[in-house]
């Protein structure tokens, strides 16, 4: 896979991440699992910051923050948004 194909993919997983904390942190209402959500969302930043990340780290971090916060509707576009940054390292087969 050429470079520039792998940094979109880690641009796009950046931003969709960002995005969400930005949309949780602004979310008004407490709900019990928001601090894994956040724990989780941090730590994707963090692999995406370090470069490519590993598909299987991804999706775990991906299952957790979906469980934690999936049935918050005003966060659901956002969590949609990282879902697909995901999938775009699962498609081209790394990790």
């Amino acid at each position: 896979m050429a470079d520039s194909d792998e940094d979109q993919r880690v641009a796009v997983l950046r931003t969709a991440v960002a995005r969400l904390r930005r949309e949780l942190a602004a979310h008004p209402v407490e709900f019990p699992d928001r601090g894994i959500a956040e724990d989780e969302l941090a730590a994707l930043a963090a692999m995406a910051a370090g470069g490519p990340p590993e598909t299987p780290r991804l999706r775990r971090s991906l299952l957790l923050i979906a469980g934690a916060i999936g049935s918050v509707s005003a966060l659901s576009r956002g969590v949609a948004e990282v879902r697909e940054a995901v999938d775009r390292f699962a498609e081209n087969g790394t990790g």
